[in-house]
């Protein structure tokens, strides 16, 4: 089958011709197309995702999961990670279980534990009685009850080294988020290995001239990808067009949709916790930011009309989350990969969304 699109984002550029799918896979791209229409894209990989459509996946169940799938493809994401914010642990161990194999909707990649070795300083809407030390025993039991495929922790905390080594060990992927550290102490963490930022200048230690914290640590290497929520209110316009251009190629676009995100203002919960949602904000009882309505088509727009060019904004929503997680079958257009493709405009309107090679939405 081909797709009948004029070119195809490859390896971050737009190579003219079709591609061509058979077997659920990618078999050929390139090929000439007289008069294809559109633009195929990797499907969009979303690493933070807590809730959509109602759902909060703290608390899902298979039909949950079913749920959030259909709408999440209906925005293009075609691979993502359930993410569960801190919770007590035989919370943790419980989503960790549920979480189904297999489905046909967009590719579940694993668990995203944000939480729950995170500072007492920098929870945000985290809850404090779920709040842990870091305690490589608990590691071990969360790392049992399900795949765990990135863990966001506060790298300052005492004992935080020796879960880093732990992870790494397992070739788990490392976050640091709602921290306090110090930049000195964000370097050891990248320096020992981790090489993500979670939710960049959110529920962390301020940038400040003197003392720059784990942010500015960050941006001023080249070996540490910045993941970012991109929906105005998480971060002033002017703040990500400065993240842009300090970092660009290694920015992660990430949502953190809670379960209000694709439906609207109103009362839902993110973990469990009571949220409001006014003018598309949500927030929690204190006015804290609780995760956000946006959706991963909506931060790619916005990167674009930040001056990022169509290829860039595409690319900071599929290979570079990907490659936080070191997984070369999500993300790319590549022969022999798995065809989780998008048919898009040039003006980033969403035509069609394939999962491996099965046409899922078409618009």
């Amino acid at each position: 089958m081909r797709l009948g699109v004029e070119a195809a984002l490859v390896d971050g550029r737009l190579l003219p011709g079709d591609v061509e799918v058979s077997g659920g896979r990618v078999v050929a791209v390139g090929r000439a197309s007289g008069n294809g229409r559109g633009l195929a894209v990797p499907g969009f990989v979303d690493l933070q995702v807590n809730g959509f459509a109602g759902v909060d996946l703290l608390d899902a169940d298979p039909e949950g999961y079913r749920r959030i799938g259909d709408a999440l493809l209906e925005t293009g994401v075609t691979a993502y990670l359930a993410t569960f914010i801190t919770a007590p642990e035989e919370r943790l161990v419980a989503a960790l279980r549920g979480l189904p194999a297999g489905g046909d909707g967009p590719r579940l990649l694993g668990a995203h534990l944000e939480g729950p070795f995170l500072s007492p300083r920098r929870l945000g809407i985290h809850p404090a009685n779920g709040r842990r030390d870091p305690d490589v025993e608990l590691l071990e039991r969360l790392l049992g009850a399900g795949p765990v495929r990135l863990v966001t922790l506060a790298p300052e905390l005492p004992g935080a080294k020796a879960l880093i080594e732990r992870l790494l060990l397992a070739e788990i992927a490392i976050s640091c988020g709602h921290s306090d550290a110090t930049a000195e102490e964000a370097e050891e963490a990248f320096d020992l290995g981790v090489r993500a930022v979670t939710h960049l200048f959110n529920a962390m230690r301020p940038f400040r001239h003197r003392d720059p914290g784990i942010a500015g640590a960050a941006l001023a290497r080249d070996d540490v990808v910045v993941q970012i929520i991109l929906d105005g209110v998480h971060l002033a316009l002017e703040t990500a067009s400065v993240v842009w251009r300090a970092a660009a190629g290694r920015v992660a676009l990430v949502t953190d949709s809670m379960a209000g995100a694709g439906l609207g203002d109103g009362t839902y919960r993110i973990g469990g916790l009571p949220v409001e949602i006014v003018d598309g904000v949500a927030r929690g009882p204190d006015g804290e930011l609780a995760g956000s309505t946006l959706t991963m088509l909506d931060a790619v727009r916005n990167l674009h009309g930040l001056g990022a060019s169509f290829e860039d904004a595409i690319t900071a929503a599929t290979e570079v989350p990907a490659r936080i997680l070191r997984n070369p079958t999500v993300g790319r257009i590549a022969v022999g990969h798995p065809a989780d493709i998008l048919v898009l405009t040039e003006e980033l309107e969403l035509e069609r969304v394939l999962v491996e090679g099965t046409d899922r939405v078409a618009l």
